[in-house]
């Protein structure tokens, strides 16, 4: 068994798209058009969705804004230098919402950042600097 995607609700697909795709840097793998059921898709992911975890952005025709909810907490991305990707997405537009540091109480180097939905996303530095 693997993780396969996680689903995002987003209230505009094309902001999304290029936010995930400009500013995150993933790629753009497919998407689906379904007017019938009033819904469409993109999944958007670092690599094929046969090697990896995607996130498959849902937009509800009609539906702009969602609320947050209280049990979602964030996504998690590793990077090889949290520093430098928060310079990276702060200058495509992006918003970083806790600068790259150590993690409270250990030596990890991580950061947030938040997409046009306001979903956190947490950057892991994986690199030693």
């Amino acid at each position: 068994m693997r993780i396969l995607h996680t689903m995002l609700r987003v209230g505009d697909l094309q902001r999304s798209i290029d936010f995930y795709t400009r500013v995150m840097g993933m790629q753009l793998l497919r998407t689906t058009e379904r007017p019938e059921q009033k819904y469409s898709l993109a999944f958007v992911g670092y690599g094929p969705e046969s090697q990896g975890a995607v996130l498959e952005l849902t937009y509800n025709h009609g539906v702009a804004r969602y609320e947050m909810g209280g049990a979602f907490g964030h996504i998690a991305i590793a990077v090889d230098d949290a520093y430098a990707t928060c310079e990276r997405i702060r200058a495509a537009g992006g918003t970083v919402t806790r600068e790259a540091g150590p993690v409270k109480g250990g030596s990890t180097v991580i950061a947030f950042v938040q997409d046009p939905d306001g979903y956190k996303i947490e950057l892991i530095q994986t690199a030693q600097h």
